[in-house]
Protein backbone atom coordinates (compact mmCIF):
# COMPACT_ATOMS: atom_id res chain seq x y z
CA UNK A 1 0.00 0.00 0.00
CA UNK A 2 1.10 3.19 -0.77
CA UNK A 3 1.42 6.28 1.69
CA UNK A 4 -0.09 9.17 -1.74
CA UNK A 5 -3.82 9.67 -1.62
CA UNK A 6 -5.68 7.07 -2.85
CA UNK A 7 -7.60 8.06 -6.28
CA UNK A 8 -11.31 8.64 -6.49
CA UNK A 9 -13.51 5.92 -7.47
CA UNK A 10 -13.97 5.81 -11.30
CA UNK A 11 -16.91 6.56 -12.68
CA UNK A 12 -18.22 4.98 -15.80
CA UNK A 13 -19.32 7.11 -18.18
CA UNK A 14 -22.56 4.63 -18.34
CA UNK A 15 -23.75 5.62 -14.70
CA UNK A 16 -26.82 6.32 -14.04
CA UNK A 17 -28.09 6.24 -17.82
CA UNK A 18 -30.27 3.55 -18.14
CA UNK A 19 -28.61 -0.21 -18.67
CA UNK A 20 -28.03 -1.44 -22.14
CA UNK A 21 -28.34 -4.74 -23.70
CA UNK A 22 -24.86 -5.57 -23.16
CA UNK A 23 -24.83 -5.23 -19.79
CA UNK A 24 -27.82 -7.82 -19.25
CA UNK A 25 -27.03 -10.91 -17.17
CA UNK A 26 -27.34 -14.14 -19.72
CA UNK A 27 -30.21 -16.17 -17.73
CA UNK A 28 -30.23 -19.10 -19.86
CA UNK A 29 -26.56 -19.35 -19.07
CA UNK A 30 -26.32 -18.24 -15.64
CA UNK A 31 -28.87 -20.67 -14.75
CA UNK A 32 -27.31 -23.85 -16.47
CA UNK A 33 -23.71 -22.84 -15.09
CA UNK A 34 -26.14 -23.50 -11.33
CA UNK A 35 -26.59 -26.77 -12.39
CA UNK A 36 -23.57 -28.42 -14.21
CA UNK A 37 -20.70 -26.60 -12.47
CA UNK A 38 -18.48 -27.66 -9.82
CA UNK A 39 -16.45 -26.13 -7.25
CA UNK A 40 -13.11 -26.45 -6.86
CA UNK A 41 -12.19 -27.22 -3.65
CA UNK A 42 -9.07 -26.47 -3.76
CA UNK A 43 -9.34 -22.70 -4.82
CA UNK A 44 -10.16 -20.93 -1.34
CA UNK A 45 -12.96 -18.36 -2.93
CA UNK A 46 -15.08 -21.68 -4.07
CA UNK A 47 -15.46 -22.60 -0.74
CA UNK A 48 -18.40 -22.09 1.36
CA UNK A 49 -17.89 -18.28 3.15
CA UNK A 50 -20.41 -16.61 5.33
CA UNK A 51 -19.45 -12.93 5.15
CA UNK A 52 -21.92 -10.50 6.64
CA UNK A 53 -24.74 -11.76 5.03
CA UNK A 54 -24.34 -15.58 4.25
CA UNK A 55 -22.63 -17.28 1.25
CA UNK A 56 -22.81 -15.15 -1.91
CA UNK A 57 -21.08 -15.43 -5.21
CA UNK A 58 -22.16 -16.43 -9.02
CA UNK A 59 -22.77 -19.72 -11.02
CA UNK A 60 -20.23 -18.12 -13.74
CA UNK A 61 -17.14 -18.44 -10.88
CA UNK A 62 -18.07 -21.43 -9.41
CA UNK A 63 -18.72 -19.51 -6.21
CA UNK A 64 -22.38 -19.97 -5.49
CA UNK A 65 -24.05 -22.99 -7.29
CA UNK A 66 -26.06 -26.48 -6.39
CA UNK A 67 -23.27 -28.18 -4.93
CA UNK A 68 -22.84 -25.18 -2.45
CA UNK A 69 -26.41 -24.91 -1.87
CA UNK A 70 -27.03 -28.53 -1.13
CA UNK A 71 -24.13 -28.64 0.82
CA UNK A 72 -24.96 -25.68 2.86
CA UNK A 73 -28.46 -26.85 3.46
CA UNK A 74 -27.52 -30.30 4.95
CA UNK A 75 -24.83 -28.34 7.33
CA UNK A 76 -28.35 -26.28 8.42
CA UNK A 77 -30.06 -29.47 8.91
CA UNK A 78 -27.15 -31.02 11.04
CA UNK A 79 -26.83 -28.27 12.83
CA UNK A 80 -30.61 -27.99 13.59
CA UNK A 81 -30.31 -31.40 15.20
CA UNK A 82 -27.16 -30.34 17.25
CA UNK A 83 -29.52 -27.53 18.49
CA UNK A 84 -32.78 -29.35 19.06
CA UNK A 85 -34.82 -27.23 16.98
CA UNK A 86 -37.56 -28.57 16.06
CA UNK A 87 -40.09 -25.67 14.60
CA UNK A 88 -40.84 -25.70 11.06
CA UNK A 89 -38.12 -23.53 9.06
CA UNK A 90 -39.60 -20.23 6.61
CA UNK A 91 -37.94 -20.60 3.07
CA UNK A 92 -38.14 -17.33 1.25
CA UNK A 93 -36.30 -16.06 -2.22
CA UNK A 94 -36.25 -12.78 -3.76
CA UNK A 95 -36.04 -11.89 -7.51
CA UNK A 96 -32.42 -12.90 -8.45
CA UNK A 97 -32.00 -15.70 -11.34
CA UNK A 98 -30.03 -17.92 -9.19
CA UNK A 99 -32.91 -17.92 -6.62
CA UNK A 100 -35.74 -20.09 -7.83
CA UNK A 101 -32.97 -22.90 -8.62
CA UNK A 102 -31.26 -22.31 -5.19
CA UNK A 103 -34.91 -22.96 -3.55
CA UNK A 104 -35.20 -26.33 -5.39
CA UNK A 105 -31.80 -27.21 -4.22
CA UNK A 106 -32.65 -26.60 -0.70
CA UNK A 107 -36.12 -28.06 -0.48
CA UNK A 108 -34.60 -31.51 -1.74
CA UNK A 109 -32.19 -31.74 1.00
CA UNK A 110 -34.73 -30.23 3.68
CA UNK A 111 -37.68 -32.44 2.86
CA UNK A 112 -34.90 -35.58 2.64
CA UNK A 113 -33.96 -34.49 6.09
CA UNK A 114 -37.31 -34.68 7.41
CA UNK A 115 -37.91 -30.78 7.98
CA UNK A 116 -41.29 -28.99 7.90
CA UNK A 117 -41.14 -26.34 5.53
CA UNK A 118 -42.84 -23.43 4.95
CA UNK A 119 -42.75 -22.10 1.77
CA UNK A 120 -44.44 -18.95 0.77
CA UNK A 121 -48.10 -19.37 -1.07
CA UNK A 122 -48.44 -19.18 -4.33
CA UNK A 123 -44.37 -19.13 -4.93
CA UNK A 124 -44.60 -15.54 -4.02
CA UNK A 125 -41.21 -13.73 -3.84
CA UNK A 126 -40.68 -13.02 -0.07
CA UNK A 127 -38.57 -10.02 1.76
CA UNK A 128 -36.03 -10.67 4.16
CA UNK A 129 -38.10 -8.92 6.72
CA UNK A 130 -41.41 -10.81 5.91
CA UNK A 131 -39.09 -13.95 7.26
CA UNK A 132 -37.85 -12.70 10.14
CA UNK A 133 -41.51 -11.39 11.36
CA UNK A 134 -42.73 -15.37 10.48
CA UNK A 135 -40.25 -16.83 12.70
CA UNK A 136 -40.33 -13.78 15.82
CA UNK A 137 -44.23 -14.67 15.47
CA UNK A 138 -44.45 -18.23 15.92
CA UNK A 139 -41.94 -18.40 18.53
CA UNK A 140 -43.16 -15.85 20.34
CA UNK A 141 -44.60 -17.86 23.82
CA UNK A 142 -42.73 -20.78 22.90
CA UNK A 143 -40.00 -22.94 25.14
CA UNK A 144 -39.64 -25.48 22.80
CA UNK A 145 -40.43 -26.49 19.02
CA UNK A 146 -38.89 -23.30 17.80
CA UNK A 147 -38.93 -22.19 14.42
CA UNK A 148 -35.86 -20.63 11.93
CA UNK A 149 -35.41 -19.54 8.34
CA UNK A 150 -33.38 -19.44 5.21
CA UNK A 151 -33.38 -16.67 2.72
CA UNK A 152 -31.86 -16.96 -0.26
CA UNK A 153 -31.03 -13.69 -1.48
CA UNK A 154 -27.40 -11.53 -2.57
CA UNK A 155 -28.97 -8.53 -1.56
CA UNK A 156 -28.95 -5.65 -4.09
CA UNK A 157 -25.58 -7.42 -5.71
CA UNK A 158 -25.73 -7.43 -9.73
CA UNK A 159 -28.15 -9.62 -11.28
CA UNK A 160 -25.84 -12.65 -11.57
CA UNK A 161 -24.97 -13.24 -7.87
CA UNK A 162 -26.69 -15.75 -5.32
CA UNK A 163 -26.55 -15.86 -2.33
CA UNK A 164 -27.68 -17.92 1.17
CA UNK A 165 -29.08 -16.57 4.29
CA UNK A 166 -29.70 -18.54 7.64
CA UNK A 167 -31.33 -17.28 10.44
CA UNK A 168 -31.87 -18.91 13.81
CA UNK A 169 -35.08 -19.15 16.18
CA UNK A 170 -33.85 -15.13 16.95
CA UNK A 171 -34.87 -14.25 14.03
CA UNK A 172 -31.92 -12.26 13.02
CA UNK A 173 -28.86 -12.91 10.64
CA UNK A 174 -27.25 -15.37 12.33
CA UNK A 175 -23.83 -14.92 14.50
CA UNK A 176 -19.96 -15.69 13.68
CA UNK A 177 -20.16 -18.83 15.91
CA UNK A 178 -23.33 -20.08 13.79
CA UNK A 179 -22.35 -19.48 10.48
CA UNK A 180 -18.90 -20.49 11.39
CA UNK A 181 -20.16 -23.88 12.40
CA UNK A 182 -22.52 -24.39 9.50
CA UNK A 183 -19.53 -23.16 6.96
CA UNK A 184 -17.07 -25.75 8.11
CA UNK A 185 -19.64 -28.52 7.55
CA UNK A 186 -20.64 -27.64 4.25
CA UNK A 187 -17.17 -27.26 3.19
CA UNK A 188 -16.59 -30.64 4.73
CA UNK A 189 -19.56 -31.98 2.32
CA UNK A 190 -17.72 -30.22 -0.44
CA UNK A 191 -14.53 -31.42 0.19
CA UNK A 192 -16.01 -34.93 -0.27
CA UNK A 193 -18.13 -34.73 -3.03
CA UNK A 194 -21.25 -34.33 -0.78
CA UNK A 195 -21.55 -37.41 0.49
CA UNK A 196 -23.99 -37.19 3.43
CA UNK A 197 -25.65 -35.27 1.87
CA UNK A 198 -29.29 -36.45 1.53
CA UNK A 199 -31.64 -35.63 -1.47
CA UNK A 200 -35.03 -36.61 -2.78
CA UNK A 201 -36.35 -35.30 -6.16
CA UNK A 202 -37.61 -31.78 -5.98
CA UNK A 203 -41.15 -33.38 -7.25
CA UNK A 204 -41.23 -35.41 -4.51
CA UNK A 205 -40.11 -32.70 -1.92
CA UNK A 206 -42.60 -30.62 -3.33
CA UNK A 207 -45.57 -33.45 -2.47
CA UNK A 208 -43.79 -34.25 0.94
CA UNK A 209 -45.95 -34.16 3.81
CA UNK A 210 -43.45 -31.73 5.70
CA UNK A 211 -43.42 -29.03 3.09
CA UNK A 212 -46.40 -26.56 3.90
CA UNK A 213 -47.41 -22.82 2.16
CA UNK A 214 -47.61 -20.28 4.23
CA UNK A 215 -48.90 -16.62 3.53
CA UNK A 216 -45.84 -14.26 4.44
CA UNK A 217 -47.57 -11.08 2.58
CA UNK A 218 -50.71 -11.19 4.85
CA UNK A 219 -49.13 -12.09 7.96
CA UNK A 220 -46.64 -9.24 7.60
CA UNK A 221 -48.72 -6.65 5.89
CA UNK A 222 -51.53 -6.77 8.79
CA UNK A 223 -48.93 -6.12 11.74
CA UNK A 224 -47.39 -3.17 10.27
CA UNK A 225 -50.06 -1.09 12.26
CA UNK A 226 -48.47 -2.40 15.13
CA UNK A 227 -45.18 -0.46 13.95
CA UNK A 228 -46.41 2.51 12.49
CA UNK A 229 -48.63 4.79 12.78
CA UNK A 230 -50.58 4.22 9.75
CA UNK A 231 -53.79 6.11 10.51
CA UNK A 232 -51.35 9.34 10.32
CA UNK A 233 -49.85 8.34 6.86
CA UNK A 234 -53.51 8.32 5.50
CA UNK A 235 -55.20 11.05 7.52
CA UNK A 236 -52.50 13.12 6.06
CA UNK A 237 -53.18 12.25 2.74
CA UNK A 238 -49.36 12.10 1.81
CA UNK A 239 -48.46 10.97 -1.82
CA UNK A 240 -46.51 8.26 -1.91
CA UNK A 241 -43.94 7.41 -4.88
CA UNK A 242 -42.40 3.59 -4.69
CA UNK A 243 -39.93 1.20 -6.44
CA UNK A 244 -39.22 -1.83 -5.42
CA UNK A 245 -36.65 -1.80 -7.89
CA UNK A 246 -37.89 -5.08 -9.13
CA UNK A 247 -37.41 -6.80 -5.63
CA UNK A 248 -39.11 -9.69 -3.20
CA UNK A 249 -41.80 -6.66 -1.91
CA UNK A 250 -43.31 -5.88 -5.49
CA UNK A 251 -46.85 -7.38 -4.44
CA UNK A 252 -46.16 -6.16 -0.80
CA UNK A 253 -46.90 -2.90 -1.95
CA UNK A 254 -50.43 -2.89 -3.28
CA UNK A 255 -51.44 -4.83 -0.49
CA UNK A 256 -50.64 -2.46 1.90
CA UNK A 257 -51.57 0.26 -0.02
CA UNK A 258 -55.36 -1.40 0.17
CA UNK A 259 -55.20 -2.43 3.67
CA UNK A 260 -54.07 1.14 4.87
CA UNK A 261 -55.68 3.04 2.46
CA UNK A 262 -52.48 4.82 1.42
CA UNK A 263 -52.32 7.16 -1.36
CA UNK A 264 -49.47 5.00 -2.46
CA UNK A 265 -47.96 4.68 -6.37
CA UNK A 266 -45.91 1.96 -7.14
CA UNK A 267 -43.87 3.46 -10.05
CA UNK A 268 -42.15 0.40 -11.63
CA UNK A 269 -44.38 -2.99 -11.04
CA UNK A 270 -41.92 -4.96 -13.23
CA UNK A 271 -39.81 -7.98 -12.31
CA UNK A 272 -37.40 -9.13 -14.45
CA UNK A 273 -34.50 -11.17 -13.47
CA UNK A 274 -32.37 -8.88 -15.65
CA UNK A 275 -32.91 -5.74 -13.91
CA UNK A 276 -32.90 -4.08 -17.72
CA UNK A 277 -35.13 -1.44 -16.03
CA UNK A 278 -32.51 0.01 -14.09
CA UNK A 279 -29.56 2.67 -14.41
CA UNK A 280 -26.25 1.64 -14.13
CA UNK A 281 -24.28 2.06 -10.79
CA UNK A 282 -21.18 4.09 -10.37
CA UNK A 283 -19.37 1.54 -12.03
CA UNK A 284 -21.40 1.11 -14.74
CA UNK A 285 -22.78 -2.40 -13.55
CA UNK A 286 -26.27 -3.13 -12.61
CA UNK A 287 -26.83 -3.06 -8.88
CA UNK A 288 -29.96 -2.79 -7.15
CA UNK A 289 -28.96 -0.51 -4.79
CA UNK A 290 -31.78 2.05 -3.19
CA UNK A 291 -28.77 4.44 -1.64
CA UNK A 292 -27.28 4.95 -4.76
CA UNK A 293 -27.63 8.08 -6.26
CA UNK A 294 -27.26 6.35 -9.60
CA UNK A 295 -29.17 3.36 -9.30
CA UNK A 296 -31.83 5.71 -8.49
CA UNK A 297 -32.02 8.03 -10.82
CA UNK A 298 -35.32 7.01 -12.15
CA UNK A 299 -37.00 7.51 -9.00
CA UNK A 300 -35.06 10.50 -7.80
CA UNK A 301 -36.18 11.81 -11.36
CA UNK A 302 -39.49 11.50 -9.85
CA UNK A 303 -39.30 13.18 -6.66
CA UNK A 304 -41.99 16.10 -7.32
CA UNK A 305 -44.79 13.96 -8.20
CA UNK A 306 -44.93 12.66 -4.78
CA UNK A 307 -44.55 14.42 -1.10
CA UNK A 308 -42.29 11.19 -0.31
CA UNK A 309 -41.01 8.36 -2.22
CA UNK A 310 -38.73 4.93 -1.46
CA UNK A 311 -37.22 2.18 -2.56
CA UNK A 312 -36.14 -0.39 -1.46
CA UNK A 313 -33.55 -3.59 -2.81
CA UNK A 314 -34.52 -7.10 -4.17
CA UNK A 315 -34.90 -9.20 -0.81
CA UNK A 316 -36.01 -5.37 0.80
CA UNK A 317 -34.23 -4.87 3.85
CA UNK A 318 -32.59 -1.63 2.43
CA UNK A 319 -34.62 1.59 2.43
CA UNK A 320 -33.91 4.83 -0.01
CA UNK A 321 -35.62 7.59 0.72
CA UNK A 322 -36.22 10.54 -2.59
CA UNK A 323 -37.53 13.82 -0.86
CA UNK A 324 -38.80 16.55 -2.21
CA UNK A 325 -36.44 19.21 -0.76
CA UNK A 326 -33.29 17.52 -1.04
CA UNK A 327 -33.84 14.38 -3.73
CA UNK A 328 -32.41 11.22 -2.57
CA UNK A 329 -30.73 11.26 1.10
CA UNK A 330 -28.09 9.42 2.20
CA UNK A 331 -28.63 6.41 4.30
CA UNK A 332 -26.56 8.34 7.06
CA UNK A 333 -28.43 11.77 6.44
CA UNK A 334 -32.08 9.28 6.81
CA UNK A 335 -31.11 7.35 9.88
CA UNK A 336 -30.11 10.49 12.11
CA UNK A 337 -33.91 11.67 11.09
CA UNK A 338 -35.64 8.47 11.98
CA UNK A 339 -33.43 8.32 15.22
CA UNK A 340 -34.32 11.74 16.35
CA UNK A 341 -38.42 11.21 15.53
CA UNK A 342 -38.38 7.73 16.77
CA UNK A 343 -37.40 8.47 20.43
CA UNK A 344 -39.33 11.40 20.63
CA UNK A 345 -42.83 9.82 19.57
CA UNK A 346 -42.57 6.37 20.53
CA UNK A 347 -44.30 6.92 24.50
CA UNK A 348 -44.34 3.34 24.94
CA UNK A 349 -41.05 2.31 24.43
CA UNK A 350 -38.23 1.35 27.41
CA UNK A 351 -36.53 5.13 28.47
CA UNK A 352 -33.52 2.87 28.64
CA UNK A 353 -33.45 1.86 24.83
CA UNK A 354 -30.51 2.54 23.60
CA UNK A 355 -29.85 3.66 19.43
CA UNK A 356 -27.38 0.76 18.15
CA UNK A 357 -25.32 2.40 14.73
CA UNK A 358 -22.36 0.57 13.66
CA UNK A 359 -18.50 2.27 14.35
CA UNK A 360 -19.15 3.74 10.70
CA UNK A 361 -22.28 5.25 10.81
CA UNK A 362 -22.75 8.94 11.33
CA UNK A 363 -21.13 10.98 14.62
CA UNK A 364 -24.66 13.05 13.71
CA UNK A 365 -26.15 10.39 15.60
CA UNK A 366 -24.21 10.21 18.31
CA UNK A 367 -24.80 14.05 19.04
CA UNK A 368 -28.65 13.51 18.17
CA UNK A 369 -28.05 10.75 20.76
CA UNK A 370 -27.23 12.21 23.02
CA UNK A 371 -29.74 15.65 22.61
CA UNK A 372 -32.07 12.45 23.42
CA UNK A 373 -30.67 11.63 26.11
CA UNK A 374 -30.50 8.17 25.33
CA UNK A 375 -27.23 5.68 25.61
CA UNK A 376 -25.85 4.72 22.08
CA UNK A 377 -24.59 1.49 21.64
CA UNK A 378 -22.00 1.23 19.00
CA UNK A 379 -21.21 -1.72 17.16
CA UNK A 380 -18.96 -3.41 14.38
CA UNK A 381 -20.45 -3.70 10.73
CA UNK A 382 -22.85 -6.32 10.52
CA UNK A 383 -26.31 -6.35 11.37
CA UNK A 384 -26.09 -9.57 13.47
CA UNK A 385 -24.89 -6.94 16.71
CA UNK A 386 -27.73 -5.66 16.84
CA UNK A 387 -30.34 -8.83 17.38
CA UNK A 388 -30.36 -9.45 20.79
CA UNK A 389 -31.23 -5.86 21.43
CA UNK A 390 -33.84 -5.53 19.07
CA UNK A 391 -35.33 -9.08 20.57
CA UNK A 392 -35.29 -8.04 24.43
CA UNK A 393 -36.24 -4.26 23.62
CA UNK A 394 -33.33 -2.37 25.11
CA UNK A 395 -32.54 -1.25 21.76
CA UNK A 396 -34.73 0.71 20.48
CA UNK A 397 -33.54 1.44 16.73
CA UNK A 398 -30.32 -0.69 14.79
CA UNK A 399 -29.06 0.83 11.97
CA UNK A 400 -26.05 0.32 9.86
CA UNK A 401 -24.91 3.55 7.49
CA UNK A 402 -25.45 0.65 4.03
CA UNK A 403 -29.27 1.96 4.71
CA UNK A 404 -30.00 -0.92 6.71
CA UNK A 405 -32.27 -0.32 9.71
CA UNK A 406 -35.31 -1.87 12.05
CA UNK A 407 -36.76 -0.58 14.91
CA UNK A 408 -39.20 -1.74 17.89
CA UNK A 409 -43.13 -2.15 17.87
CA UNK A 410 -45.20 0.60 18.74
CA UNK A 411 -45.29 -1.25 22.43
CA UNK A 412 -42.00 -1.79 22.86
CA UNK A 413 -41.61 -5.06 21.75
CA UNK A 414 -39.52 -6.95 18.83
CA UNK A 415 -40.94 -5.66 15.42
CA UNK A 416 -38.18 -8.01 13.45
CA UNK A 417 -34.36 -8.40 14.33
CA UNK A 418 -33.08 -8.13 11.05
CA UNK A 419 -33.04 -5.55 8.52
CA UNK A 420 -36.30 -4.54 7.62
CA UNK A 421 -36.32 -1.73 4.03
CA UNK A 422 -40.01 -1.37 4.30
CA UNK A 423 -40.58 -0.18 8.11
CA UNK A 424 -38.56 2.77 7.53
CA UNK A 425 -39.26 3.11 4.40
CA UNK A 426 -43.07 3.90 5.20
CA UNK A 427 -41.68 5.75 8.45
CA UNK A 428 -40.61 8.61 6.02
CA UNK A 429 -44.45 9.03 5.16
CA UNK A 430 -45.39 9.11 8.80
CA UNK A 431 -42.55 11.31 9.38
CA UNK A 432 -43.84 13.79 6.81
CA UNK A 433 -47.11 13.15 8.01
CA UNK A 434 -46.92 14.72 11.66
CA UNK A 435 -43.86 16.57 11.30
CA UNK A 436 -45.23 18.80 8.42
CA UNK A 437 -42.28 18.40 6.52
CA UNK A 438 -40.22 15.42 5.10
CA UNK A 439 -37.11 14.25 5.99
CA UNK A 440 -34.54 16.25 3.83
CA UNK A 441 -36.15 19.08 5.72
CA UNK A 442 -35.79 17.87 8.87
CA UNK A 443 -32.04 17.07 8.58
CA UNK A 444 -31.85 20.63 7.54
CA UNK A 445 -32.64 21.11 10.75
CA UNK A 446 -30.26 18.73 12.44
CA UNK A 447 -27.51 20.30 10.23
CA UNK A 448 -28.32 23.96 11.75
CA UNK A 449 -28.29 22.25 15.31
CA UNK A 450 -25.50 20.31 15.29
CA UNK A 451 -23.29 21.12 12.07
CA UNK A 452 -22.94 20.11 8.52
CA UNK A 453 -21.58 16.62 8.03
CA UNK A 454 -19.86 15.43 5.00
CA UNK A 455 -18.53 11.71 4.48
CA UNK A 456 -17.35 9.60 2.25
CA UNK A 457 -15.66 5.65 1.39
CA UNK A 458 -13.14 5.32 -0.72
CA UNK A 459 -10.78 2.57 -1.26
CA UNK A 460 -7.20 1.50 -1.10
CA UNK A 461 -5.16 -1.81 -2.86
CA UNK A 462 -4.23 -4.42 -0.14
CA UNK A 463 -2.34 -7.85 -0.53
CA UNK A 464 -3.96 -10.42 1.84
CA UNK A 465 -1.03 -10.67 4.33
CA UNK A 466 -2.09 -6.38 4.60
CA UNK A 467 -5.92 -7.14 5.13
CA UNK A 468 -5.20 -10.00 7.85
CA UNK A 469 -2.82 -7.39 9.53
CA UNK A 470 -5.29 -4.64 9.29
CA UNK A 471 -8.19 -7.06 11.05
CA UNK A 472 -6.16 -7.35 13.81
CA UNK A 473 -3.84 -4.01 13.97
CA UNK A 474 -3.29 -2.55 17.92
CA UNK A 475 -4.13 0.98 18.36
CA UNK A 476 -0.18 0.86 19.94
CA UNK A 477 0.87 0.91 16.15
CA UNK A 478 -0.45 4.29 15.26
CA UNK A 479 2.02 6.85 16.16
CA UNK A 480 0.17 10.02 15.10
CA UNK A 481 -1.25 12.76 17.99
CA UNK A 482 -3.27 14.83 15.38
CA UNK A 483 -5.73 14.08 12.70
CA UNK A 484 -6.36 16.90 10.06
CA UNK A 485 -4.93 19.48 12.14
CA UNK A 486 -6.93 18.32 15.69
CA UNK A 487 -5.56 15.91 18.52
CA UNK A 488 -6.83 12.87 18.69
CA UNK A 489 -9.13 11.78 20.98
CA UNK A 490 -9.38 8.05 20.66
CA UNK A 491 -8.24 5.12 18.79
CA UNK A 492 -10.42 1.83 18.80
CA UNK A 493 -9.76 -1.43 17.03
CA UNK A 494 -12.78 -2.28 19.65
CA UNK A 495 -16.75 -1.06 19.21
CA UNK A 496 -17.52 0.93 22.27
CA UNK A 497 -21.34 -0.63 22.72
CA UNK A 498 -20.17 -4.35 22.97
CA UNK A 499 -16.25 -4.35 23.09
CA UNK A 500 -15.99 -6.74 20.20
CA UNK A 501 -13.77 -6.80 17.59
CA UNK A 502 -14.03 -4.27 14.73
CA UNK A 503 -11.58 -6.02 12.35
CA UNK A 504 -9.56 -2.55 11.73
CA UNK A 505 -8.94 0.66 13.36
CA UNK A 506 -11.38 3.52 13.53
CA UNK A 507 -9.80 6.69 14.72
CA UNK A 508 -11.27 10.06 15.78
CA UNK A 509 -10.93 13.73 16.61
CA UNK A 510 -13.82 16.58 17.69
CA UNK A 511 -15.01 17.25 14.41
CA UNK A 512 -13.72 14.18 12.02
CA UNK A 513 -13.28 10.46 12.14
CA UNK A 514 -11.91 7.64 10.27
CA UNK A 515 -12.08 4.32 9.70
CA UNK A 516 -10.66 1.17 7.63
CA UNK A 517 -11.55 -2.11 7.16
CA UNK A 518 -10.02 -5.05 5.10
CA UNK A 519 -12.80 -6.08 2.41
CA UNK A 520 -13.65 -9.79 3.08
CA UNK A 521 -14.28 -10.27 -0.99
CA UNK A 522 -11.47 -7.96 -2.58
CA UNK A 523 -7.85 -7.25 -2.24
CA UNK A 524 -8.62 -3.83 -1.02
CA UNK A 525 -9.46 -2.45 2.35
CA UNK A 526 -12.25 0.37 3.00
CA UNK A 527 -11.39 3.87 4.50
CA UNK A 528 -14.61 5.79 5.17
CA UNK A 529 -14.26 9.67 6.73
CA UNK A 530 -16.60 12.08 8.14
CA UNK A 531 -15.93 15.55 9.13
CA UNK A 532 -18.21 18.11 10.58
CA UNK A 533 -15.77 21.48 9.29
CA UNK A 534 -16.33 21.26 5.53
CA UNK A 535 -14.50 19.75 2.65
CA UNK A 536 -11.49 21.30 2.63
CA UNK A 537 -10.79 19.58 5.85
CA UNK A 538 -12.71 16.21 4.76
CA UNK A 539 -10.18 16.15 2.01
CA UNK A 540 -7.40 15.97 4.43
CA UNK A 541 -8.95 13.46 6.50
CA UNK A 542 -8.74 11.43 3.62
CA UNK A 543 -5.46 11.98 2.83
CA UNK A 544 -4.22 11.49 6.77
CA UNK A 545 -6.28 8.27 6.98
CA UNK A 546 -3.91 6.37 3.87
CA UNK A 547 -1.18 7.89 5.82
CA UNK A 548 -1.91 6.76 9.22
CA UNK A 549 -3.29 2.99 8.17
CA UNK A 550 0.05 2.38 5.93
CA UNK A 551 2.29 3.73 8.93
CA UNK A 552 0.48 1.85 11.95
CA UNK A 553 0.81 -1.14 9.21
CA UNK A 554 4.49 -0.90 8.30
CA UNK A 555 5.34 -0.37 11.81
CA UNK A 556 3.63 -3.38 12.61
CA UNK A 557 5.01 -5.43 9.81
CA UNK A 558 8.43 -4.57 11.59
CA UNK A 559 7.53 -5.21 15.22
CA UNK A 560 7.29 -9.12 13.85
CA UNK A 561 10.02 -8.90 11.47
CA UNK A 562 11.91 -8.32 15.11
CA UNK A 563 10.02 -10.65 17.02
CA UNK A 564 10.79 -13.55 14.26
CA UNK A 565 14.25 -12.70 15.02
CA UNK A 566 14.69 -12.68 18.41
CA UNK A 567 13.21 -15.98 18.60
Amino acid sequence: MSNSKAPPVKESPLAGKPATPAMLVDVPGLVTAYYTGMPDYSEAEQRVAFGTSGHRGSSFENTFNQWHVLAISQAICDYRKRQGIGGPLFLGIDTHALSVPARASALEVLAANGVDVMLAERDEYTPTPAISHAILSYNRGRSAGFADGIVITPSHNPPDSGGFKYNPPNGGPANAEVTGWIEARANEFLKNDLQGVQRVPYEKALRASTTHRHDFLNAYVSDLGKVLDMAAIRGAKIRIGVDPLGGAGVHYWPAIAERYSLDLTVVNAEVDPTFRFMTADRDGRIRMDPSSSYAMRNLAGLKDRFDIAFACDPDHDRHGIVTRSAGLLPPNHYLAVAIDYLFQNRPKWNRHAAVGKTVVSTGMIDRVATKLGRKLYEVPVGFKWFVDGLFDGSLGFGGEESAGATFLRLDGSVWTTDKDGIVPALLSAEITARRGRDPGEIYGQLMREFGESLSERFDAPATPEQKRMLSRLSPRRVSSKELAGEPILSILSRAPGNDAPIGGLKVIAENGWFAARPSGTENIYKIYVESFRGEQHLRRLAEEAQSIVDTALAADAQAGDAAMEST
